[in-house]
C-alpha cells in the first residue's frame, strides 16, 4: 500500500460516531441485589444523559458477566432489551474479550453506525464478582480464565505469577524502583479520592503500599486489585446526531488493536506487548500524537501494566513512567493526568467493567462531566483496554472536536 492510500485508510473513520451519554453504578458489594440490577441502573442513567428517547435506541450490546454463565446467557437472549423497555431494537448481541470488550465493542458499534445497520446503540456491562462468587470461586477464576489449562495452570500459572513476570523484567531491563511501581497506587488512590463511583478512598502513601505482605516477588498486595460488583454503560450515535445532542460529544477519532497472543509465555516480550503498534495505529488514524492527549485512561489490573502501556504508545520515553507517577505528574493537577477514575488498583476490579469504566471516564473527561475530576482543558483522551492474560493491545482516542 502506498503511503497516501494508507493516510487515507486510517482517517476514513475519523470521528463518523460519538458516545453521548454514559452510566455508572458505584463500585461496592451489593449482596441484597441482583447483577440485573446493575445493568439496568447504569442503561437508565447513559441514556438519559445522551439526551436520546429510549426507543430510539435500536441495537444493544451487552457484555458477558463472569460471575455466572447463566446470567450471561439471559444478557444474550435479550433480557435488557426486554426489562428496559425498548420497542424498536432489531439486535442485542454480546460482545466479550475479556478486559479489552469495552473496546471491541466500541468498534464494532462503530461500524453499525457508519455503515447505517443502526443508528442509536446502547452497550451495557455488569459484573457481580464481589458478592456473587465466593472468595475462593474469584480466587479459581482468575486462576484459569485466559491462562493455558495445557501448558500453564497445572504449573500454578495464576493472575499475580503473570504480573509479578512482567514486573520483574520491566524492573531488570529499566531500573525501575519498589517506590515508583508503588507510586502509580497512589496515584490511581488520590484520583479515588475525587470519585464517589470508586470503593477506595481513603488516601494512599507509598509506605503503606511498600509496607505490605509480598504476594509475588515482586508484587505486594496494595499493588494489586480486588473484585467487586459493579456496572456501566454507554451510548453512541452518528457524530451529526451528537452535534445535536450536546455542545460536546465524545468523538470516535482513532482505535488500534494488536492480538499478542493466548498462552501467557507465547509473549515475545512481557515488557512491551503490542502497544506501540495498536498506538501508531490510533495516533495515525486520530490525526493527532502524544503530546495532543490531556488525559490517559490506561489498563491497571497492576501497575506494572500502566507504565508499560504509558511508554510503549509514546506518552512518555522508555523507563520513564515510574519517575513520572512518584513526581506527581500523573496526579490531580499534573503535567499528564493518568487514570482518573481511581482505575482498577482503586476503583475496583468488576470484571470486564475494568476497561468500561476507563472508556466511560475517557468519554466523560472530554464530554466536560467529570465533576470535581475534570480535567482541563481537555480536548483529547486516550484510553487503553487488555484482554485474557495481556492478550492484547487495544488503544482508543476520544475527543471533543475532530483534528
Amino acid at each position: 500500500m502506498f503511503p497516501a492510500q494508507q493516510d487515507a485508510d486510517m482517517s476514513r473513520n475519523r470521528g463518523k460516531t460519538a458516545i453521548v451519554g454514559v452510566g455508572e453504578i458505584p463500585t461496592g458489594r451489593y449482596p441484597d441485589r441482583g447483577a440485573i440490577s446493575f445493568a439496568l441502573e447504569a442503561a437508565q442513567m447513559a441514556i438519559a444523559d445522551s439526551g436520546i428517547k429510549k426507543n430510539e435506541i435500536d441495537f444493544v450490546i451487552p457484555t458477558s458477566a463472569l460471575f455466572s454463565p447463566q446470567f450471561s446467557n439471559e444478557l444474550t437472549t435479550c433480557r435488557l432489551v426486554e426489562e428496559l423497555g425498548l420497542t424498536n431494537v432489531s439486535a442485542n448481541v454480546t460482545v466479550f474479550s475479556g478486559g479489552s470488550s469495552s473496546t471491541n465493542a466500541l468498534r464494532i458499534a462503530s461500524a453499525l453506525i457508519e455503515t447505517g445497520r443502526a443508528r442509536n446503540i446502547l452497550f451495557v456491562h455488569c459484573d457481580k464478582l464481589g458478592t456473587g462468587v465466593s472468595a475462593q470461586g474469584g480466587i479459581d477464576l482468575f486462576s484459569t480464565a485466559g491462562i493455558s489449562m495445557e501448558w500453564e495452570v497445572p504449573f500454578g500459572q495464576h493472575y499475580s505469577t503473570v504480573a509479578a513476570l512482567a514486573t520483574q523484567r520491566y524492573m531488570f531491563e529499566t531500573g525501575t524502583t519498589d517506590e515508583q511501581l508503588s507510586a502509580v497506587c497512589v496515584s490511581n488512590r488520590k484520583w479515588a479520592e475525587k470519585n464517589p463511583n470508586a470503593f477506595f478512598r481513603k488516601p494512599l502513601t507509598l509506605e503503606e503500599v511498600m509496607a505490605s505482605k509480598m504476594l509475588s516477588s515482586p508484587l505486594r498486595a496494595k499493588q494489586s486489585n480486588m473484585l467487586f460488583d459493579g456496572g456501566a454503560a454507554f451510548v453512541m450515535t452518528s457524530a451529526e446526531r451528537a452535534r445535536d445532542l450536546m455542545e460536546k460529544p465524545a468523538y470516535v477519532l482513532g482505535e488500534g488493536g494488536v492480538v499478542t497472543h493466548f498462552a501467557y509465555h507465547q509473549e515475545p516480550d512481557l515488557t512491551r506487548f503490542g502497544w506501540a503498534k495498536a498506538g501508531r495505529m490510533a495516533f495515525e488514524e486520530a490525526g493527532v500524537t502524544p503530546a495532543d492527549i490531556d488525559v490517559a485512561e490506561i489498563y491497571d489490573s497492576y501497575p506494572i501494566y500502566q507504565l508499560i502501556a504509558m511508554e510503549e504508545v509514546g506518552l512518555c520515553g522508555r523507563g520513564e513512567a515510574g519517575a513520572m507517577h512518584l513526581r506527581g505528574d500523573t496526579w490531580p493537577g499534573g503535567k499528564l493526568p493518568t487514570t482518573t477514575d481511581g482505575g482498577m488498583l482503586s476503583k475496583g476490579h468488576i470484571g470486564a467493567g475494568g476497561s468500561v469504566s476507563l472508556l466511560v471516564e475517557a468519554a466523560r473527561q472530554v464530554m466536560g462531566r467529570a465533576g470535581e475530576r475534570q480535567v482541563s482543558p481537555c480536548r483529547f483522551a486516550l484510553e487503553t483496554a487488555v484482554g485474557g492474560t495481556y492478550m492484547d493491545a487495544q488503544v482508543t482516542i476520544l475527543g471533543n472536536e475532530i483534528p
